[in-house]
């Protein structure tokens, strides 16, 4: 079986002078291509530590992080953010949109740290407008994030995770800011993108959001708790 990631042995620990939290200690998963996993767990589990360093956005303290067969943890700053940049989507609780910008141009964004891709061209435009309209927001190109709901804020979010067509999309709480009616949309949203064969890790403290995926993982104090599905 071929896997989009693995993680091997992972620990984290944040050294707060007198205390060393160990975040995560001693965790190994493997999650194949096309997964739909929900990461569960109380606040403190290691659940969004375990999701920051699948995301490339922070470093393990010992153990292996292997992307699509790579060992992350031996690339350079530079490397990672490449890798990060292409292969990585993320979906975030509160959006993180750029206020200035325009729906079009908060999800152009990724493209434009693309290393040789100094400017966005027709096809790039096109691509972001093709976007756009699949998440239902090709009307509002020039709104900004302001003029939106919340859930055509993670609308944008998750056409600009998908920008750069990654093979992993990562969701940190992508219901955690939306009433039910429209937290169940985007929840048909990431089935759909996982049936088109994307690999969706998601952290959720939702039951009713983690029952929607293929398989869920439970945290406890920084190691895997339970595994269903």
């Amino acid at each position: 079986m071929e896997y989009a990631a693995q993680v091997v042995d992972l620990h984290k620990y944040y050294d707060l002078g007198p205390v060393v939290v160990k975040a995560l200690r001693g965790v190994t998963l493997d999650f194949p291509h096309g997964d739909f996993v929900a990461i569960m767990g109380a606040s403190g589990s290691g659940k969004s530590t375990l999701l920051n360093l699948l995301g490339g956005l922070d470093r393990p303290t010992e153990g292996q992080y292997l992307l699509g067969g790579v060992d992350v943890s031996l690339m350079s700053d530079d490397e990672l953010s490449r890798v990060r940049n292409q292969m990585i989507g993320f979906i975030f609780q509160s959006f993180n949109l750029i206020a200035q910008y325009t729906v079009l141009e908060n999800i152009a964004l990724p493209l434009l740290y693309r290393p040789g891709y100094p400017a966005m061209s027709a096809e790039d435009r096109n691509w972001v407008f093709e976007l756009a309209t699949r998440v239902g927001l090709g009307e509002r190109l020039d709104h900004r994030p302001f003029q939106l709901s919340g859930g055509q804020q993670q609308r944008v979010a998750i056409a600009r995770a998908l920008v750069n067509d990654p093979e992993i999309v990562l969701a940190d709480e992508p219901t955690g800011n939306l009433d039910s009616a429209t937290g169940e949309e985007i929840m048909q949203m990431l089935k759909t993108l996982n049936a088109e064969g994307r690999t969706i890790i998601m952290v959720t403290h939702e039951h009713d959001v983690a029952a929607q995926a293929k398989r869920q993982i439970v945290m406890r104090d920084g190691v895997v708790h339970s595994m269903t599905g």
